[in-house]
C-alpha cells in the first residue's frame, strides 16, 4: 500500500529538489536549462561515454528512494544523434536489489539474477527506419517521450521475484529528462478529466496525467501526433 506522502503519485524531482543537489548528485556534463515548449525546467546529460556523465537519486549508493509505486513515469527525450543509458535500482521482497537498465546501445535482451538489459529503440516522428525495430543513435527527430514502466510486472515475468520499492534512479547521457514519477495509477496521456469522466477510465485503472507531469499540447493538435508513449 502506498504511504500517505507517495499518494496519489509522487514528483520524484520535485520531492527530493532535484535542483539543490543536497539529495541528488550530479557528474560531468549536467546542465538545468529553461525548455520554453514544455515550459519548464528540463535537465540535459550528455557526455562521450554514458558512464561518464549522469544524474543520479538518491545521492549516495547506500541510501534508497523507498518509492513503493508501482508504475514509474520517465519524461524524456534521448539527444539525436546519441546514445543514452537509464539504470533503475529496485528492491524486491527477499531484498534482493535488481538493476533494469535500458539503452539504445543494447542490441538485445539479456537478463541475470540481478540485472534486466532492455534494448530501448528510439520512436521518430517521421517512420523511418527507427521504427524497424533495431536498437541505435536516436534518430535526428527523436520526440519527448514517456516511458511507463510496470516494475512488479517486469520483475514477476522476468525474475518470478516480487517488487518492494524503487531504490535509486541514475540517468546517463546522452538525454533531456523533464521528470520522473511514481504511482500506483496508470496514467493515459492526451486525456482530460472530462473525457475520463465520460469513457470512465477509472474501470480501467487509468487516470488523465497530472499536470505537473504532462506534456503541453497546443490547441487543436493532439498529444499523439507530438510525443511518444511507451509501456514496459
Amino acid at each position: 500500500v502506498l504511504a500517505a506522502w507517495q499518494r496519489p503519485y509522487l514528483n520524484v524531482f520535485k520531492h527530493f529538489r532535484v535542483e539543490e543537489w543536497k539529495r541528488s548528485a550530479k557528474e560531468g556534463d549536467v546542465a538545468a536549462l529553461t525548455d520554453t515548449r514544455l515550459k519548464g525546467t528540463i535537465y540535459r546529460i550528455r557526455g562521450s561515454n554514458p558512464a561518464s556523465s549522469y544524474l543520479q537519486l538518491p545521492r549516495a549508493g547506500t541510501q534508497s528512494l523507498g518509492l513503493t509505486g508501482r508504475y514509474l513515469y520517465l519524461l524524456f527525450r534521448p539527444l539525436p544523434h546519441k546514445h543514452f543509458l537509464v539504470h533503475l535500482d529496485v528492491t524486491t521482497e527477499e531484498n534482493q536489489v535488481v538493476r533494469i537498465s535500458f539503452s539504445n546501445l543494447f542490441r538485445e535482451f539479456k537478463s541475470t539474477a540481478t540485472w534486466l538489459q532492455f534494448p530501448f529503440v528510439c520512436g521518430a516522428a517521421s517512420e523511418g527506419s527507427a521504427r524497424r525495430g533495431a536498437p541505435g543513435a536516436a534518430p535526428a527527430d527523436v520526440r519527448w517521450t514517456c516511458l511507463v514502466l510496470d516494475l512488479p510486472s517486469i520483475l514477476a515475468l522476468y525474475l518470478s521475484r516480487r517488487y518492494s520499492h524503487l531504490r535509486g534512479v541514475k540517468l546517463c547521457s546522452n538525454l533531456l529528462v523533464k521528470n520522473l514519477c511514481t504511482s500506483d495509477l496508470l496514467f493515459e496521456p492526451g486525456v482530460t478529466l472530462a473525457q475520463a469522466r465520460l469513457g470512465d477510465l477509472s474501470c480501467r485503472g487509468a487516470a488523465p496525467m497530472p499536470r505537473e507531469l504532462a506534456f503541453p499540447v497546443p490547441k487543436g493538435k493532439k498529444w499523439h501526433d507530438l510525443y511518444d508513449y511507451i509501456r514496459y
